[in-house]
């Protein structure tokens, strides 16, 4: 931490002014704290052994709008490797599923 921000050699991500000990502690820094600043989504477990941190809505909200699922690649069964995009143009059924 420098007092320009998080910094690796010359390239800087600014915190804001005079709230730098709210990022960093000790020798520790509050990733969950700057991803809150950036508004953007941070969940943990309940033991704070696991932590997610999400994307902001505003992407998601970007991909809704369009109503174009990202272009995405996989293997077939045989290992051939196919994209979304080598379908465009045509009628795709796209299954998918979730755990959670």
């Amino acid at each position: 931490m420098k007092p320009e921000g998080f910094c690796k050699d010359d390239v800087c991500v600014p915190t804001p002014l005079g709230e730098a000990d709210k990022f960093v502690k000790d020798d520790a820094i509050n990733v969950s704290a700057f991803w809150e600043l950036m508004s953007r989504p941070v969940v943990r477990s309940e033991a704070a052994d696991v932590w997610l941190l999400g994307e902001g809505a505003n992407l998601r909200n970007d991909a809704l709008v369009s109503l174009e699922a990202p272009d995405f690649t996989l293997p077939d069964f045989d290992g051939n490797l196919h994209s979304l995009s080598d379908f465009r143009g045509k009628r795709v059924l796209l299954i998918t599923w979730a755990s959670w």
